[in-house]
């Protein structure tokens, strides 16, 4: 392969230890890991997986809280051409199985709290050659870093398949979005434009690293040569903590995080000075809040894992109910149902083009078709932008109706099709409703069979056995009929007018 044009992660690790050694790239449990250390670890490890024998395009499902692991992995992955997985912790036993089943990894890394799972996967599934756990005693996980660093790289294109990455259920089914190296490389450097990131900065990983903005702000701080902190999991005082004794620069935020932060800043004194951009997704009173108690600005912005992260963003107050402005690697459309474009000012479904774009959805060739059409990746979100390039988010098309408690995707049809299974239900509907806490909260409105009965705790106890837990209903209603259309199908505007 001609890779004259080609810039890869494992390049990125390598120039980082070449010209930047010295420098903190992992902050993890009180240990610091400089550049140089960081690109030998990495390089054992891709000689530990090169020794498995793995082929070219092979999948590694990785299903751990955050932990140094992943930037070993990204990097390994980069020098093999391997494909990461990245499996949402918080998915129910089904749903996890459901993505193995999707993707046939060969092997899966795993932290002890997930271990069980791990090991009855593979157990289950005889593409699942090995298993590893990370952060226990495990010789087999140690025994992948006790061989000497890998020599000679093979990571194939930049554009293969790098991550999957499994977003809400569409056409009945988990859909894996794939992106390929070059996708998350262009990503990095908007962002590191637009919050200028460089050598001096450091960045808080509050954000799982499963979680597209989780990947894009880690990594685009280590493409920058900056300081990442490990936070395994999101807890206020720690996160005080950490922001004070590490300068803490930046950091990812979805509700309730920020409202989380500012309780437990009453209960001690915590310098906060070094801090200068939270970002993410905030309800405008939060973040009034945060900005007067920290001095930091927090920013706002549009994205979804099919276009690699952000395309659009700007500090919130910059012209406030916007988006943000959009990137200078996406070119952005807005579009009426029949794919005509719309003027400047008007409300339709917004269309991307450019690098950003994902490769499409793993095993999905008829939703690619229909996604990609025209050559525009088609969100299926709505969307207008002003004269002066700010994007307005405005809601999900009907079809492709989406709630997001707490920064996670959950398509309605999805937890319909869980409260059917009851035996007690008739009719339901799901959508979304303001949330104090989660910013955008799960409503279920239902009708039951005749002579049934159901508590309101013991459906949602239903949903959360068989979905995962932020997929379940927090708030439910009864009613005796679900309203309908003329056509019989049931009227979701109309519950949603009356019930949300």
């Amino acid at each position: 392969m001609n890779d004259l044009h080609n810039l890869t992660f494992f390049d990125i690790y390598e120039k980082n230890a070449l010209y930047n050694g010295k420098a903190c790239a992992l902050h993890w449990e009180d240990t610091d890991t400089n550049y140089a250390e960081l690109f030998r670890q990495t390089a054992k490890l891709a000689n530990g997986l090169k020794n498995l024998n793995l082929k070219a395009g092979s999948r590694i499902a990785v299903l751990c809280k955050n932990h140094p692991v992943f930037f070993h992995l990204f990097g390994a992955a980069s020098a093999l051409n391997l494909v990461l997985v990245l499996i949402n912790r918080r998915l129910s036993q089904d749903e996890i199985t459901y993505i193995i089943e999707d993707t046939t990894p060969s092997l899966i890394f795993s932290d002890k709290e997930m271990g069980d799972q791990a090991k009855s996967l593979a157990a289950s599934f005889s593409c699942l050659k090995h298993f590893f756990i990370v952060d226990g005693e495990d010789t087999n996980f140690s025994n992948l870093y006790n061989t000497s660093p890998l020599k000679t790289a093979d990571p194939g294109s930049p554009c293969d398949p790098f991550v999957i990455i499994h977003t809400a259920a569409m056409m009945g089914k988990p859909r894996g979005a794939v992106l390929g190296q070059k996708n998350i490389i262009l990503s990095n450097l908007q962002i590191i434009q637009a919050f200028g990131l460089d050598k001096t900065k450091t960045y808080l990983n509050i954000l799982p690293l499963f979680h597209i903005m989780g990947i894009n702000l880690g990594l685009g701080i280590l493409q920058a040569g900056g300081k990442n902190v490990l936070q395994e999991k999101f807890d206020p005082p720690k996160t005080l903590e950490l922001i004070q004794e590490q300068k803490i620069n930046l950091f990812g935020s979805f509700p309730p995080i920020l409202s989380n932060l500012i309780d437990a800043m009453e209960d001690g004194n915590y310098d906060l000075s070094s801090l200068e951009i939270a970002a993410g997704l905030e309800m405008p009173d939060t973040a009034k809040k945060w900005e007067a108690a920290t001095r930091s600005k927090f920013w706002t912005m549009y994205g979804q894992t099919e276009t690699s992260g952000l395309i659009s963003f700007a500090e919130y107050f910059t012209k406030p109910g916007s988006a943000g402005i959009v990137s200078p690697l996406a070119n952005i459309k807005i579009a009426d149902d029949n794919d005509t474009f719309l003027p400047i000012n008007e409300t339709g479904e917004i269309l991307v083009k450019g690098p950003l774009v994902f490769q499409g959805y793993w095993n999905a060739d008829e939703l690619n078709a229909n996604t990609l059409r025209g050559g525009w990746h088609h969100t299926g979100d709505l969307g207008m932008i002003d004269s002066d390039g700010f994007l307005f988010f405005k809601g999900r098309k009907a079809e492709r109706e989406l709630i997001k408690p707490g920064g996670e995707n959950v398509f309605p049809a999805e937890v319909e099709k869980v409260i059917l299974q009851h035996d007690a239900i008739k009719d339901v509907c799901v959508f979304g409703v303001p949330d104090p806490k989660f910013g955008e909260g799960i409503k279920a409105v239902c009708s039951l069979n005749p002579g049934a009965n159901l508590t309101k705790d013991d459906l949602i106890k239903f949903c959360g056995s068989l979905i995962a837990g932020y997929k379940k209903p927090r708030y439910v209603e009864f009613i005796n009929e679900l309203p309908r259309a003329e056509n019989g199908t049931i009227d979701r505007e109309k519950i949603k007018t009356e019930y949300g």
